[in-house]
């Protein structure tokens, strides 16, 4: 089973308007300026602090290193990962190989708001990422966001790596990197969906806390949250 059981829509490009009854129409267009992300080193990398010089952690199961996707390289893997029979229910990515890569491609052309990589243990993809602004994200209109937060999703690959606490291990070490990475971000975020017990298990077992449910399209997802403050205690 996946390390979430979420999959995240297209990159969010808007925040959510209400009417006099107070329900959510349509979505105000928000393109980040070019003159905006041209004031900082990177461009659009800024959005997540150059995630590509991040660099490899060491973990209690060894060394790891989150590397972006290079469509070319890496769709092939992904694809096959997501048309897996665990994984399909929960991040709705399985069919043609157009599907994965129009999902990948989002991401990847867009604004750096969302970068999808890669999880390398010792030297071997074995998992995939999607390391967002949450704050910028649809979900940032479900919770109380603060500027900064940090989102992750995970997939675990091959089915012998998952139940075994592999999960956990890495997404403390993912959640510690942004943390260390990204001084600016206070939480670190997530949304597994609630049907999906072994991925709240995982995410409570790497230091994170329950904090809502929230209502997503397609999903009732739990709300998980990893303080900064709390990151030594949890």
């Amino acid at each position: 089973m996946d390390g979430t059981g979420s999959r995240r829509a297209a990159p969010f490009t808007g925040f959510a308007i209400e009417d006099d009854d107070g329900d959510c129409e349509d979505t105000l267009d928000l393109q980040l300026p070019t003159e905006f992300l041209a004031l900082f080193a990177g461009g659009t990398a800024y959005l997540l602090d150059q995630l590509h010089t991040w660099g490899s952690v060491v973990t209690p199961v060894g060394s790891f290193q989150l590397q972006p996707v290079c469509i070319d390289e890496d769709l092939p893997l992904i694809h096959r990962w997501m048309n897996d029979p665990a994984v399909a229910p929960f991040w709705e990515l399985a069919g043609p190989r157009n599907r994965t890569e129009d999902h990948l491609r989002a991401q990847l052309d867009g604004d750096g708001r969302s970068v999808p990589c890669l999880g390398v243990l010792e030297g071997t993809p074995m998992s995939y990422w999607e390391i967002y602004r949450a704050d910028l994200d649809p979900l940032a209109r479900r919770f109380p966001a603060r500027p900064h937060d940090t989102g992750i999703h995970l997939l675990v690959g091959a089915a012998p790596d998952r139940g075994r606490g592999l999960g956990s291990a890495l997404l403390r070490a993912v959640a510690d990197l942004i943390l260390d990475r990204r001084p600016a971000c206070a939480r670190v975020v997530a949304e597994p969906d609630l049907r999906n017990t072994p991925s709240v298990a995982a995410f409570l077992s790497a230091g994170f806390r329950f904090a809502d449910e929230v209502d997503l399209p397609g999903k009732r997802a739990a709300l998980m949250i990893r303080d900064r403050v709390l990151r030594d205690v949890l």
